[in-house]
């Protein structure tokens, strides 16, 4: 079963050739402004497609990566996914749930860290993840030794666990909204870059975890990360993306094929930063 079906997924947005400020002094000097016409804008609008015309698909069990550049369209895609965001046009299916219309169902079975995790930062780690736990139906003794066992797993010391999150590195509170998401034991976890900021042993803690999730939960993941070692050792295939669109997609052994070796062997770096200059490629047919 797939987990994940992205089908010509769109997504855009307007954006006014003016600053806000601009725009609100036109309204107000022009007829029409503050209730005397129109309030009609002569500004221009330009539209931005951030995910464009997009189709791939997610294996249940599958660590599946997106890389690009910043503004490719990575965490538009993920936020489409969490149904945060509607797609304007295709299609985009959790385990069979539409994710427009059964967007409830999909919040049901996901979980998502990005880089801009928030918490009521007066509280204290446990506090913050009780309160996310009850959310979703889970409390008592059992949840709280659970939240330990996976701080803990994360690297925190005891002492951080009772203590306020603004006492925290922004690295150690990245570690605390992964271990949100691991609570709700989801069958989907949408990473967008959950490592960045994270010193190098934590890095490779939180990539344990991921590691072991999957291998020993079968949880579906995917990922978006700047971190081309991590992508090539936890994903076991990748999505390189550019201006909203694929630009190929396989295994990180299949995309260091499709760039021509002169000197050492290709790393991912250097083959994203040689597809994101070319048209797409197709996916490769899997024999």
């Amino acid at each position: 079963m797939d987990a994940i079906i992205v089908n010509h997924a769109v997504k855009q947005f307007h954006k006014s050739g003016s600053p806000p400020w601009e725009r609100l002094a036109r309204h107000n000097t022009q007829p029409g402004g503050n209730g005397r016409g129109n309030g009609k804008s002569n500004g221009s609008v330009s539209t931005v497609t951030a995910v464009a015309d997009v189709s791939f698909s997610v294996r249940e069990g599958e660590i599946f990566g997106v890389l690009g550049p910043n503004g490719s369209g990575k965490s538009t895609l993920i936020r489409l996914i969490a149904t945060l965001m509607l797609p304007d046009a295709g299609t985009i299916e959790v385990f069979g749930h539409d994710v427009v219309r059964q967007s409830m169902q999909v919040q049901r079975l996901i979980n998502r860290v990005s880089v801009e995790a928030s918490f009521f930062k007066k509280l204290s780690p446990m506090e913050n993840l009780i309160y996310g736990a009850r959310l979703y139906g889970l409390d008592g003794a059992e949840t709280r030794r659970q939240v330990v066992e996976i701080l803990t797993r994360l690297g925190l010391e005891k002492h951080a666990i009772y203590s306020p999150m603004e006492e925290m590195s922004r690295g150690m509170q990245q570690k605390v909204a992964i271990a949100r998401a691991l609570l709700s034991r989801p069958r989907l976890l949408l990473l967008d870059e959950p490592t960045t900021g994270l010193d190098p042993r934590s890095k490779r803690e939180v990539q344990a975890v991921i590691r072991e999730l999957n291998e020993q939960h079968g949880t579906t993941i995917l990922l978006t990360t700047h971190d081309m070692l991590e992508a090539d050792a936890l994903c076991h295939r990748i999505a390189i993306v550019e201006s909203g669109k694929i630009v190929a997609l396989d295994t990180p052994a299949g995309l260091k094929t499709l760039i021509p070796r002169n000197g050492p062997a290709p790393t991912l770096e250097t083959v994203s930063l040689e597809l994101t200059k070319k048209q797409p490629v197709k996916e490769k047919e899997e024999a």
